[in-house]
């Protein structure tokens, strides 16, 4: 199972929300990209990078800071957040952005993702599918759709689709475990690849994630569970962390956390 660290932007800084509420935002690093090199430092294959400012405006407004991740690494980056045209697509996928995620528009204008994959291949286009008790969320998680996930999915299918990111609200940045059943029940529902994201706290939510790759979820999209070194292997990495080249609050504060003793 592919493992993909979430970078979320908001006013040009590294940050984490809480079920997506802008109220409770946490600010981890000033710098994007500095966060970026740390997570391909410790090994990963694929970043998941989101404008929170653009899920709410419909904007680029963090345009820049993610071609300057794009640019310093050597890895895939998928981007999501107020996605809702085939310009700003274009946009992201000049710039060497491996997949775009389509979000708000997907329920609002099925007609683009129709549009988008008469131009490009379905590995580019991928649909997100934030949902709180099985009814997706759209425009920052602001208003409600008139279906259920699974619908919205099997339509999507239906043009063409090939992977839903699938959210659940309720679990996303609580730190209390996935949310097994209702991914579960989705991914059976929807028949297609999904990549499972909100609540993962530990390697045990991994772990239960795995059973359910014969229902096509093959990989997870961690937030805030790397971001507060929930994972054992995270004390080494940070242990060697100097030769990351990255200083500052990020750095000081990792480290104390992993290594009180120090």
């Amino acid at each position: 199972m592919l493992i993909i660290p979430a970078i979320d932007i908001k006013e040009g800084k590294c940050v984490r929300l809480t079920r997506g509420d802008f109220a409770q935002k946490k600010i981890y690093l000033d710098n994007p990209s500095d966060m970026a090199v740390i997570w391909r430092k410790q090994n990963a294959k694929m970043l998941h990078v989101v404008d929170l400012d653009a899920a709410l405006t419909g904007e680029m407004v963090n345009f820049e800071k993610i071609r300057e991740i794009v640019g310093i690494l050597d890895i895939p980056i998928q981007v999501g957040g107020g996605i809702r045209s085939a310009e700003a697509v274009r946009k992201y996928l000049e710039i060497g952005v491996s997949r775009v995620v389509i979000g708000s528009a997907a329920v609002t204008n099925p007609g683009l993702v129709a549009e988008l994959l008469k131009k490009y291949r379905p590995s580019q286009i991928v649909v997100g599918i934030d949902a709180e008790n099985g009814v997706p969320k759209i425009k920052g998680w602001t208003e409600s759709s008139d279906m259920k996930d699974y619908e919205l999915a099997l339509e999507m299918k239906k043009l063409g689709v090939e992977r839903v990111i699938y959210t659940d609200i309720t679990r996303d940045g609580m730190l209390q475990g996935i949310g097994y059943e209702t991914t579960r029940a989705f991914a059976e529902k929807a028949g297609m690849k999904v990549t499972a994201s909100g609540g993962v706290s530990s390697s045990e939510d991994l772990h239960k994630l795995r059973s359910l790759e014969k229902f096509g979820v093959d990989s997870v999209i961690i937030g805030k569970a790397l971001y507060e070194c929930n994972f054992p292997c995270q004390e080494l990495w940070y242990a060697y962390e100097q030769g990351l080249g990255i200083d500052g609050e990020f750095s000081t504060a990792r480290k104390k956390e992993c290594f009180p003793q120090a």
